[in-house]
């Protein structure tokens, strides 16, 4: 996976309406980021594999290339944080978009503080934390420094989000934590009603994790209470 090289917490700003990108560009500035735009999907996707962003927001909405699709592309090379800006009521995008792994999403139109709000909420969560020691549970090994994450010995493709998570998981082992609480871990924000953010990114990481495979469960659904972790022993050759 490419990683992200933020130098001053420069941003990519991938959408087809110049003067938002305008308008944007100079709320942001004002707030001390670096500010890049593209206005088609070939574009955006070209320079948001640069490695030269340290994250991503992204409009659905694009022309030569959609904006789900350059999601998907650039999810195969890179894990640089993405925020997806849907129509307000596009459910479906939303929700497709995170499956994707986008890390967040905001529906237009929108207040551009919420917009600096949840971009500082994701950049502060995908920064190494440098004073962590790695962390084992079970079959895991986690890395908050380089915010990797390793199954047996494998190393998994996770998004920020995703390790964000499960280290919130990991940590908190046999004990069930609310979406409400991981909502606050993960996206630094609280849910809104009928936002199902954490239960896409639980489904994305079970999948990562393995889980279902021969009755292998790393996480658990708690009717109406939440997700726990389950300790899974490590595989002995």
């Amino acid at each position: 996976m490419v990683s992200v090289r933020a130098r001053m917490e420069r941003l990519l700003l991938v959408d087809d309406d110049v003067e938002l990108c305008e308008i944007l560009t100079e709320y942001f500035s004002a707030e001390g980021f670096d500010v890049e735009s593209a206005h088609e999907g070939v574009r955006g996707l070209d320079r948001a594999r640069s490695g030269d962003h340290a994250l991503v927001i992204l409009d659905l909405l694009l022309p030569g290339l959609r904006g789900l699709d350059v999601l998907r592309q650039l999810r195969t090379s890179s894990n640089v944080p993405v925020l997806i800006l849907t129509a307000r009521g596009e459910d479906v995008d939303r929700i497709l978009g995170l499956e994707l792994g986008a890390d967040d999403y905001l529906p237009k139109p929108f207040n551009s503080r919420e917009l600096i709000a949840r971009v500082r909420a994701i950049l502060r969560r995908a920064r190494p934390r440098e004073d962590d020691e790695r962390v084992n549970v079970g079959d895991l090994t986690l890395d908050p420094s380089s915010r990797q994450a390793w199954r047996d010995g494998q190393l998994l493709s996770l998004t920020m989000a995703e390790f964000g998570l499960l280290d919130a998981l990991a940590r908190h082992a046999g004990q069930v934590m609310s979406r409400e609480q991981l909502a606050e871990h993960v996206l630094g924000r609280s849910l809104a009603s009928f936002d199902r953010s954490i239960d896409v990114h639980v489904s994305n990481l079970r999948r990562k994790l393995g889980d279902g495979a021969s009755g292998l469960e790393h996480i658990r659904a708690v009717r109406g209470e939440g997700y726990m972790f389950i300790r899974v022993a490590a595989h002995r050759a």
